[in-house]
């Protein structure tokens, strides 16, 4: 392999790593503070691409500007599917809580079929088209401009948790709901609030995967199986598992689909499994 080669598979990993690792923020946030795994988290992701591309075809908003649209979008459908379903089911048996969140996968699924068909959409000519060159290798400018939206994104997740009271309260709340409630913490709001934000998350990672992503109503599968293995690699629950798990499985996935594009998943598996059996609670888990 020529090292020009490799830069471009160390480099592709890494832009493609970012993304998963905002993807897998939103999921383990959701997961740390609340003990639920949201199986719509892949549909959420596909509505925002959806939301992008109408925002692109009827405005004429490139995606770079409707990532300010997404967020805030899915933000307000995280809290709403928390206030309508699972505020519900929060005491209910973990099965009842896996058939909820399943059961909105389907119907968000069904809903994008229904009212937008199967057929593959795109948007052709983002604002941030063409190549760049990064250490003599040229790359895609969208693919670059969405890993720097999403180390942004990331970051100010990662600074709104550690940093900030309403983050410490999230942490409190993620640590033992009880006894965060018995010190005057508003735990029902710091249950909104961690759906709202998960979702805010796939928001802006869906705006931004918009710009050089197919958009139909399947994709969000795609991505959804990738962030829940990197969730569980890095550690359910952690922020930093999140984004170290998303770039390894970035980097793998690249790596083994330059190999052999038809194993890259097996590839990812493995890698996955080695990490589960050597420490089972992941990278970072707590656990």
């Amino acid at each position: 392999m020529s090292a020009d080669l490799l830069v471009q598979v160390v480099v592709s990993g890494v832009l493609i790593g970012f993304v998963f690792a905002l993807i897998s923020v939103g999921l383990t946030l959701i997961f740390g503070v609340m003990d639920i795994v949201n199986f719509a988290h892949g549909e959420f992701l596909m509505l925002a691409m959806f939301a992008a591309f109408w925002l692109y075809s009827l405005f004429g908003v490139d995606p770079v500007f409707s990532v300010l649209v997404c967020g805030p979008l899915l933000f307000i459908v995280g809290v709403l599917t928390h206030k309508i379903l699972i505020r519900h089911i929060l005491n209910a048996p973990m099965l009842a809580q896996i058939f909820c969140t399943f059961g909105l996968s389907v119907f968000l699924k069904s809903l994008a079929q229904f009212l937008w068909g199967p057929n593959f959409r795109s948007i052709t000519e983002p604002l941030l088209g063409g190549r760049v060159e990064i250490f003599g290798v040229f790359f895609g400018l969208p693919q670059v401009a969405a890993a720097l939206g999403a180390v942004l994104a990331t970051g100010a997740v990662y600074l709104l948790i550690y940093r900030t009271e309403l983050g410490r309260a999230l942490q409190a709340t993620s640590e033992d709901r009880e006894t965060a409630a018995l010190m005057g913490i508003d735990t029902e709001r710091m249950f909104t609030l961690a759906w709202g934000i998960g979702a805010a998350c796939v928001g802006v990672a869906g705006a931004l995967l918009s710009m050089f992503y197919y958009i139909y109503p399947e994709v969000g599968a795609v991505f959804a199986l990738t962030s829940y293995v990197v969730v569980a690699l890095g550690g359910f629950g952690s922020v930093t598992g999140a984004l170290i798990g998303g770039l390894i499985i970035g980097l793998v996935q690249v790596v083994a689909g330059f190999i052999t594009p038809a194993f890259k998943m097996v590839v990812v598996y493995l890698v996955y499994m080695g990490v589960i059996l050597w420490r089972p609670q992941g990278l970072f888990g707590r656990w």
